[in-house]
């Protein structure tokens, strides 16, 4: 781990990644996924320079509700969650650019409680930049913006104040089902009583606005996602043909998620130089590059429930698109690291909203 102390007042960064972490996790990750039947790589690999820019426009897009719906909501219930949770610090796992969490943080200040903001991403060079912004637009903010990747050092976050933790824009569904319980039981063992998490998610609805969501008029989804290949020849000395796989989205009605796949043109060879492999592709084959699982409120909640959390509130649109829910660690509130007991909340209730 590294602690660095960017030339502004109150803003550092700590980098658990370190130099050349991403690439071996990426061929680590290349070894698993594609020599698997069927192939499959994880989605955290869009993200590069190209790739962010991509998803950028995506949310931008007429067929892509998610990110509106998420902000409109936002937008509307950032008081009340302010105000619920109370909360010291501000931790964004996946933070991005930290566009939707200006609005929390604004919230939170208003309702004099806010003294930290912790984003957490694995790319650096974006989370510093957005790191910048807040720590320009909120001047006296102490802001921690921490390289790490969020499936594997929830442990290392810094522990400051107490806590929301923010898990926005739908990316609990990137995870499988038993990931995403390991997920949220880790990330509960981190926690204690007093914090909360809020979670963006997707929902279920008509099959038809959720491909489209994925699989836009443009083609800007089917760019990014074959912008992954050209990670893979840049990072790890691949020759993928990127315009040789068309761009695939499907949703699965018994899984209730929607899988991105690209699927090979034509019968070919592909060869890395790290790591040392060559793997071969059928004409017709496909290799899953993203799931996003939608939710029904009810197995949301109970997947919460299992890993030790309380449901709060449940925010939607009057569409019933997309949903944050708010939950906390139980018991009564933990003593802050500096010996203060954590001040209770005000107005708290249980049950959706």
């Amino acid at each position: 781990m590294s602690v660095t102390q960017i030339p502004l007042p109150f803003l550092y960064t700590v980098d658990h990644i370190g130099p050349g972490h991403a690439r071996e996790a990426l061929a680590r990750d290349v070894l698993a996924g594609l020599t698997a039947c069927p192939k499959w790589l994880p989605p955290k690999w869009f993200y590069d320079a190209t790739g962010s820019a991509l998803f950028e426009r995506i949310t931008r897009l007429p067929e892509y509700y998610p990110f509106r719906r998420e902000l409109g909501l936002l937008r509307e219930h950032a008081p009340e969650i302010a105000r619920l949770t109370g909360a010291e610090n501000l931790v964004e796992l996946g933070s991005g650019t930290s566009e939707k969490t200006a609005l929390l943080l604004e919230a939170l200040r208003e309702a004099g409680t806010l003294r930290t903001y912790t984003p957490v991403d694995v790319d650096g060079e974006t989370l510093e930049a957005a790191a910048r912004r807040v720590s320009a637009a909120h001047p006296g903010l102490a802001v921690w913006a921490v390289r790490a990747d969020f499936e594997r050092h929830l442990a290392l976050l810094p522990r400051i104040g107490r806590r929301l933790v923010a898990f926005l824009g739908g990316t609990l569904g990137n995870l499988e089902e038993e990931a995403r319980a390991s997920f949220l039981a880790a990330l509960r063992e981190t926690l204690v009583p007093g914090d909360c998490l809020l979670l963006g998610a997707d929902l279920v609805k008509d099959t038809g606005r959720l491909v489209a969501a994925y699989d836009d008029a443009a083609g800007v989804t089917a760019a990014f996602n074959r912008n992954v290949l050209a990670v893979l020849n840049r990072e790890l000395g691949a020759d993928f043909a990127p315009e040789a796989f068309a761009h695939v989205a499907l949703y699965d009605a018994r899984r209730h998620r929607i899988e991105m796949r690209l699927r090979a043109t034509r019968t070919m060879r592909v060869r890395f130089r790290v790591p040392s492999l060559e793997v071969g592709f059928r004409a017709g084959e496909e290799m899953r590059t993203e799931i996003s699982a939608k939710f029904y409120r009810y197995l949301l909640e109970r997947e919460l429930a299992r890993a030790g959390y309380v449901p709060v509130r449940w925010y939607t649109d009057p569409g019933q698109d997309f949903a944050l829910a708010l939950a906390e660690v139980p018991g009564a509130p933990a003593a802050r690291p500096d010996g203060d007991p954590a001040r209770p909340r005000r107005g708290r209730r249980q049950g959706g909203a």
